[in-house]
């Protein structure tokens, strides 16, 4: 694959490398991811418990072995991990090894518990969990040309786009796979490939247990026709500028990611089945136990908010088994509803 970098112009895969990763890039700014953006984490503890509650679940699964893995990828400050760590009964939480994966430097004063890493740890007896990892990975973007010939999109620093060469190469049989341009001047795509390539590397650390990737995602039955990248500085959207000024981002094809034996399904499924419903506490206890009545309502309003149509209860997870058969991965999300894909 060529890389035109002539006057600056390159793919918008090393544009986004060198934006959000490079030295001086947007993950490596002292406020951190959660100063730009909102995540699930970020919205209540509840998402915490719910994963803690998986950890659990997949704990038993795997025969409650001596040391029990939790992997948080793409870390952030390490909120997941110490949540989850937080969330777990004493006699798991004694057995639990908590890893937090991030380029970032250790933040000062997370639980002396995790080790902080800069790549997942190999041979995981546990849970692996990609919380908005995958919309991060850099990926080329392709956009039809008049002649309805699918090009790679060059950008330079300043944002500004032109057309390359003509998408070829693995890049194009990936794109007549799974996300095939209409000849129609103009219509753009992601080109998912590094990260089907990344998930799949990190699957690879599992021995036994289940990785999972929780993203904004689509499938192919429903591709947008002009892509989805973004970019997010300061809690709003703003344009895609590779500047490290901000984050960069674009939804998943989590059906692309996904190895034999992965299953989608949307986060409300997902955590409805672990426990999180969003129904509002009995007026009954307002008068007999006000305290716990608000506590309640709060825990609803923020199960509400993970589970939203149209919001956070629309990301996709992918649940990735390794070594586990059927009947122990379905024991998991044992209340998951028939559904169809997203």
């Amino acid at each position: 694959m060529t890389n035109d970098t002539t006057d600056g112009w390159t793919g918008w895969r090393a544009a986004t490398e060198a934006a959000l990763y490079g030295p001086d890039g947007f993950y490596r700014r002292p406020e951190g991811p959660a100063g730009h953006f909102r995540t699930s984490v970020h919205a209540s503890a509840l998402f915490a418990g719910a994963v803690a509650r998986l950890l659990c679940r997949l704990d038993v699964a795997l025969g409650r072995p001596a040391r029990l893995d939790f992997v948080d990828m793409a870390a952030g400050w390490g909120e997941l991990a110490a949540g989850v760590l937080a969330a777990l009964p004493a006699e798991v939480s004694a057995r639990t090894r908590a890893y937090a994966v991030e380029i970032a430097d250790r933040p000062a004063g997370l639980d002396h518990r995790i080790e902080w890493l800069s790549e997942p740890p190999s041979r995981i007896t546990g849970l692996l969990f990609a919380n908005e990892w995958l919309d991060n990975v850099p990926v080329e973007i392709a956009e039809t040309d008049s002649a309805g010939v699918p090009r790679r999109v060059l950008v330079r620093r300043d944002g500004r786009e032109r057309l390359g060469e003509p998408v070829a190469g693995a890049e194009a049989e990936w794109l007549r796979r799974w996300w095939p341009l209409p000849a129609e001047e103009g219509l753009r795509a992601e080109i998912g490939l590094p990260r089907d390539e990344a998930w799949a590397a990190a699957v690879a650390t599992v021995g036994r247990g289940l990785a999972v990737a929780v993203d904004y995602a689509h499938t192919a039955a429903a591709r947008p026709p002009f892509g989805t990248l973004t970019g997010f500085r300061e809690g709003r959207e703003s344009a895609p500028v590779p500047d490290g000024s901000c984050d960069l981002t674009a939804h998943v094809a989590l059906d692309a990611c996904a190895l034999p034996g992965g299953r989608l399904l949307a986060q409300r499924d997902a955590l409805r089945a672990l426990g999180l419903t969003g129904t509002r506490p009995p007026l009954s206890l307002a008068s007999a136990q006000p305290a716990e009545y608000l506590r309640a309502l709060t825990r609803a309003g923020e199960a509400a908010e993970l589970t939203a149509a149209g919001g956070l209860g629309d990301f996709g997870w992918l649940l990735q088994p390794v070594g586990l058969d059927g009947p122990l991965v379905d024991a998991l999300l044992v209340d998951v509803p028939d559904h169809e894909e997203q």
